[in-house]
């Protein structure tokens, strides 16, 4: 596999007409972040019910990640369902399944003092955890929409007394309807500052997260493909893991930032509308500019340098 550092990346957009044009993406197996590249809000994202599509009829496994602990699968695949993208709920993976999985290895059969909602405490019940808040050897926190002043307090008294401390993701705001609200990154890091003591995040950015959601589909980080909106947490965990990276601007990051990062995606694209999955020519990883697009090489390769000085020109 290519050094991921040294990759170049390049940046195409959606053409004016009702069919966008399509970039292959070579690949066996296929992770993608939820929230910017398939919803937005309540709303999926144009396209990407298209490409769940071609996924599914090239036979490519695949699963979504949310670094959201609120919701089982099994919720998250209703309310999806509710605004009309079809996915059944083994295809979701949350940060709240990655957090149960790594206790479950560092400390088969623990106990745990939790501070979250359904999808993280079903996740721990799965793996036979016991919630107790006395004397557990681990503090979870995950997402909820009921922290109490309570809770707190016994989450920085059981972690001062010296239960590790655990948190499913460093996110510190999260969108709502409504507007952002403090999430679980923001009361970590009260706790953290109450303690001395830093969690240990186990959702995105963390490579873990991707390894454990690879090792979930039976496959290997050098021929499957991390599809995220987000330079901060999906393509930093992609790069991270050796995958190859795609980055779609239809959520947070936009082209223009993406020259403020020392890391760079494999591939820039407007939204997983544009993507069609093809097999692993011999084996190996093939990213874009294959098959029926192959004879576009030369005018990719100039459009991707004047993209690049476009890019770089943004941001001074």
């Amino acid at each position: 596999m290519e050094n991921m550092a040294n990759t170049a990346y390049t940046t195409h957009t959606t053409h004016t007409t009702a069919v966008p044009y399509l970039e292959n993406i070579a690949a066996e197996a296929y992770l993608m972040d939820m929230d910017g590249v398939l919803i937005r809000g309540t709303q999926v994202i144009p396209g990407a019910v298209e490409f769940i599509a071609r996924l599914r009829a090239h036979g490519k496994p695949f699963l979504i990640l949310t670094n959201n602990s609120l919701y089982t699968p099994r919720d998250l695949q209703a309310r999806l369902a509710h605004i009309g993208l079809d996915v059944p709920a083994e295809s979701l993976y949350t940060s709240a399944l990655a957090t149960a999985q790594f206790l479950h290895r560092q400390c088969p059969g623990g106990k745990a003092f939790v501070i979250g909602e359904a999808g993280l405490t079903t996740a721990l019940h799965d793996v036979d955890y016991v919630l107790s808040d006395h004397d557990p050897d681990y503090v979870v926190l995950g997402e909820t929409q009921t922290y109490s002043f309570q809770q707190l307090t016994q989450a920085i008294r059981l972690v001062a007394a010296g239960a590790r401390f655990i948190a499913t993701n460093p996110d510190v705001v999260g969108p709502t309807e409504n507007g952002l609200v403090p999430a679980t990154g923001a009361v970590a890091a009260l706790i953290a500052e109450a303690t001395g003591v830093r969690p240990y995040y186990v959702g995105k950015p963390n490579p873990l997260m991707i390894r454990s959601a690879l090792r979930q589909l039976g496959a290997h980080s050098e021929t499957a493909v991390m599809i995220g909106d987000r330079m901060d947490t999906d393509i930093v965990a992609g790069t991270e893991a050796g995958m190859q990276t795609v980055l779609v601007l239809s959520g947070v990051t936009q082209a223009g930032q993406v020259d403020r990062f020392p890391y760079r995606p494999t591939l820039v694209l407007e939204s997983v509308a544009q993507i069609n999955p093809e097999d692993v020519p011999g084996g190996e990883q093939s990213t874009s500019h294959t098959s029926h697009n192959s004879h576009n090489n030369a005018r990719n390769h100039h459009a991707t340098a004047a993209q690049q000085a476009e890019l770089t020109g943004s941001v001074a």
